[in-house]
């Protein structure tokens, strides 16, 4: 495979693929493998790359042909997905295949390596490769959390180089040493010490699981490496004296921490009057979305975005023969999901038409933003976001039974429990009225009065009126007017004052009605106030006229009697 300058991407473009874009990349070297994937798809595959956008007509210069559409937006921003996408497996697997360690006498190794060494045999190390499916989480600064299917592949590179020691005389007496055998005896995955799989030895081990187990544990890659020496023992004139075998056998090995995500998901059902469906997702794992429909015409995204990045410590190896280490470009570069918290946030789909968000909720405090690392320019959330552990949605009628909740890693949905208080939660409609009680020149107040429409018992909020025989217990939730938020007391009733003339809408904000045995949808009602609807306000009117026109009526006043004053007529019918 020639050498490859891997293509960077990220960002915020919408694909048909469920693709978005945000940043920059390096062109792609003309004849880079595709590994399985169509030329727009490994544009899309890179992150972590310089962002440095070479223009069509330099690239047709330089490399002697074109790119398609998406190369070339791959070159100039860096790509980012709504759910895990299946590339990075796809690569990851096949480039694998073009991983090739040394001979009997040479080591190959990525710079990362950690190596052991016996009397025989040096430079030995055990590497992992991949885990796949998988995705990294960066929840916060500091915190990156290794997802892996409970279903997957383990991939790892063993190599060394066998030590011969040299023709060594010994008095009258010379010993030869000659490599008889080596090799990987056998390779084994151990989940937290324990063997899980074992299979014939190799340089390029690909070990399938299935973990039964769930939450964080280490895989451990190890390899048994077997060398067989000869030494022979002659006597003066090549006399032989004896022959021995010496064998060695040494064992390398690689760990690694993961969490095996297995997501169990809680949901709640709402019917609203008139046939809406409230549904109500909560998973304590970070989770991709779920979907209302078969078709997945109806779905909802949570706060998770990804992008696929290469592991940088495959860039390069070395080459080692013991007296020289010599870097070398490497022909296997394994490619990882990412996921982050997006700016867009949670979102309903279709934006127009979908659903509609009502509530999120979080497990932990608000998180800070992560940091993503050198070249990586996604639309990550600049600040403390809500991790959204659950999200509650209202949509058109959907059976409850065609709802999926998809994971952050490929091919893992989580299976749906029923909650102890059991999937539905009946809602009623609600029966706000508002009416203008006393008035004065300056304000008047309103009284709301909030009712089941269905029994006409009060709505309870005031916390503090506490359960009511007949009337139910208290609940949360507000009404909203001119501004203010204010509760029913125990009778449903809640008294505003306004200063204000105008038209006001009261609106009533129910609690959600996931915390809740049963919930009402809002409602609002309108009340008019001013002060010309009452006599006082007239009068007061009036009042206010009167001293405002007072003025004009004395300048007027006195304006005439000046003119008859100064009047030709007046002045000489006084003469006698």
């Amino acid at each position: 495979m020639p050498a490859r300058v891997p293509v960077v991407v990220t960002a915020v473009l919408c694909l048909a693929a469920g693709v978005t874009a945000v940043g920059t990349a390096n062109p792609p070297a003309p004849g880079t493998e595709a590994n399985g994937l169509t030329e727009n798809e490994s544009a899309t595959l890179w992150s972590r790359d310089d962002d440095d956008y070479m223009s069509q007509t330099e690239y047709r210069r330089r490399y002697g042909e074109s790119r398609t559409a998406m190369q070339q937006l791959a070159n100039g921003t860096d790509i980012t997905f709504t759910r895990p996408p299946a590339t990075a497996s796809t690569w990851t697997r096949n480039d694998f295949a073009d991983l090739e360690a040394g001979g009997a006498g040479t080591s190959v190794a990525p710079r990362n390596a950690t190596f052991e060494s016996g009397v025989f045999i040096d430079d030995a190390h055990a590497t992992v490769f991949a885990v796949q499916p998988s995705t990294r989480v960066h929840a916060a600064p500091n915190e990156t959390t290794h997802y892996v299917a409970p279903n997957g592949t383990l991939r790892g590179f063993v190599d060394y180089r066998v030590r011969v020691p040299g023709r060594s005389p010994s008095g009258n007496r010379t010993t030869e040493w000659t490599l008889q055998q080596h090799e990987i005896e056998s390779v084994r995955l151990l989940r937290d010490g324990e063997p899980l799989v074992t299979r014939d030895g190799t340089h390029t081990p690909a070990l399938a699981y299935a973990l039964d187990a769930h939450g964080e544990m280490t895989l451990t890659l190890e390899a048994d490496i077997q060398v067989r020496l000869r030494a022979v023992r002659r006597g003066p004139n090549s006399t032989s004296v004896n022959t021995t075998v010496r064998t060695e056998t040494l064992t390398v090995a690689d760990s690694l921490t993961v969490d095996v995500y297995d997501p169990e998901a809680t949901v709640y059902y709402a019917d609203y009057p008139g046939g809406d469906t409230g549904v109500a997702v909560f998973q304590s794992q970070p989770w991709q979305g779920y979907t209302l429909t078969d078709d997945g015409s109806q779905r909802v995204r949570g706060v998770w975005r990804f992008y696929t990045a290469r592991d940088t410590g495959w860039d390069r190896l070395v080459r080692r023969n013991g007296t020289a280490q010599e870097p070398i470009t490497s022909d296997a570069i394994p490619v990882s999901v990412h996921a982050y918290p997006s700016r867009i946030g949670p979102r309903a789909e279709p934006v127009r038409d979908g659903p509609e968000i009502l509530d999120t909720w979080q497990v932990t405090n608000a998180t800070r933003a992560p940091r993503l690392g050198e070249n990586i320019n996604v639309d990550v959330v600049n600040g403390s976001y809500t991790a959204s552990h659950g999200v509650a949605v209202r949509a058109g009628d959907v059976a409850p039974d065609t709802t999926r909740v998809a994971g952050i890693v490929r091919g893992v949905n989580a299976s749906i429990t029923e909650p102890d208080s059991g999937f539905e939660r009946p809602l009623f409609r609600s029966n706000l009225t508002a009416t203008v009680g006393n008035q004065t020149r300056s304000a008047t107040t309103v009284r709301l009065r909030l009712r089941s429409a269905y029994s006409g018992a009060p709505i309870v909020l005031d916390d503090d009126a506490g359960p009511r025989p007949g009337v139910g217990p208290a609940r949360t939730g507000y009404i909203a007017i001119a501004g203010e938020r204010v509760e029913t007391n125990a009778s449903g009733v809640a008294i505003v004052t306004l200063d204000q003339p105008g038209i006001y809408t009261a609106r009533y904000h129910p609690g959600s009605w996931v915390e809740q045995r049963s919930a009402y949808v809002d409602d609002t009602a309108t009340v008019r106030w001013h002060p010309l609807t009452t006599v006082a306000g007239w009068f007061a009117l009036l009042v206010a006229l009167g001293w405002q026109l007072l003025p004009f009526v004395v300048a007027l006043y006195a304006g005439r009697r000046l003119l008859a004053m100064l009047s030709p007529a007046t002045r000489f019918s006084d003469q006698p």
